[in-house]
């Protein structure tokens, strides 16, 4: 009998090492700095939630994911990966980032990071409003939830560790401008001009650092706008017939990009520098940048087409426009644009390479 027990006293305390030792390694993925990775944003990195929620602005049917693996259109908004992707890959955390409202995440699934963003949102409430997605303070509140769940597997103790340990991506803003402030007037009215409507942006985004931090994170890297004016669908609609005629870039949506980048950048350093927030790192990711240098110089990325998407006619075709029995070109590789919104995966991939510097002074800062 007392053998028995001494059988059983060792097998319950090798389950318990067992249990300990998955979820130690759990805490950090193989060859990363870092135990996980969040994301909130819009459709530049959003991986499928939009698929999970009642509306039309998602992408998972082709010929969307026709180069991710097994040509799956998993509701990424591109021909392949987005730029979180590639992120998570290079800090060696895993290779594709998935959508948190999938509800067939496994626990190691949750515990190397996730995305909460969806297509469609933006830092103003009435962005995501309008195409009824989910927005940046409902982002947050899953990440909320999020945290609850991890804590109830590993202990609170550990979840505290495992969040400070971890990276954050902020991408959103795009659909702030161009399907909200230039399209509609509602918010011109109350700001009069883009940079108060910039500031008040800025103020949500700082709001949402606040929420974060207050959650545990300590390692923010927050993108910038890119040339919004040279997106195929904005040059469509532009203002002056010129510009739908010569595919050129409507000068004043970019330079909205810019302004708002300068004053992104400086609000960065301002909470850098704060006191509230003395033992973080904050980051600006410059998109910007790296975007118009692959549509002013194609040539040197190996790119042909820089002013039309390769879905369709590449003018005006983004989401449920660019569907199953759309025509798409043979070769997106020769294309900046996959639709008339969103790069293709190689023109994130470039992207995402010229922020391999700034993604490096995460590491150089680990304790």
């Amino acid at each position: 009998m007392s053998s028995s027990l001494d059988l059983l006293l060792v097998l319950l305390l090798l389950l318990l090492f067992l249990f300990v030792a998955q979820t130690q390694a759990l805490l950090k993925p193989k060859n990363s700095n870092f135990s996980a990775i969040y994301v909130f944003g819009d459709s530049t990195v959003d991986p499928g939630n939009n698929n999970h929620i009642d509306t039309i602005f998602r992408s998972n049917f082709p010929p969307y994911g026709r180069d991710f693996p097994n040509q799956l259109p998993t509701g990424r908004f591109s021909d392949g990966r987005i730029p979180t992707d590639f992120i998570a890959s290079y800090l060696g955390i895993k290779d594709y980032v998935p959508p948190y409202l999938d509800k067939s995440l496994s626990l190691e699934d949750l515990m190397t990071g996730v995305s909460f963003a969806s297509a469609g949102s933006g830092y103003d409430p009435l962005t995501a409003t309008l195409s009824n997605v989910i927005q940046m303070p409902t982002q947050l509140e899953y990440f909320k939830e999020y945290k609850t769940k991890i804590a109830n597997s590993i202990g609170t103790n550990r979840t505290e560790d495992h969040i400070q340990n971890s990276i954050v991506v902020i991408s959103c803003g795009t659909n702030d401008f161009v399907v909200n402030y230039f399209a509609l007037p509602i918010r011109r009215q109350k700001y009069t001009t883009s940079a108060s409507y910039q500031q008040f942006l800025l103020q949500n985004l700082r709001e949402m650092i606040q929420g974060l931090w207050d959650l545990g994170i300590r390692r923010f890297a927050v993108t910038g706008l890119p040339p919004m004016g040279c997106l195929p669908e904005v040059i469509t609609a532009g203002y002056e017939f010129l510009h739908f005629l010569h595919r050129d870039c409507v000068a004043t949506y970019s330079l909205a990009a810019r302004e708002y980048n300068k004053q992104l950048q400086d609000e960065l350093v301002d909470i850098q520098n704060s006191m509230a927030f003395h033992s973080g790192i904050f980051v600006y990711g410059d998109i910007y940048t790296p975007l118009a240098d692959m549509i002013q110089n194609p040539q040197n990325y190996g790119f042909e087409e820089t002013s039309r998407g390769c879905c369709g006619s590449g003018l005006i075709e983004a989401s449920f426009t660019c569907g199953p029995n759309t025509l798409v070109c043979p070769d997106a590789t020769k294309y900046v644009f996959w639709d008339a919104v969103h790069p293709t995966e190689r023109a994130y991939y470039f992207v995402t390479n010229s922020l391999h510097r700034i993604i490096d002074s995460f590491v150089k800062h680990l304790p």
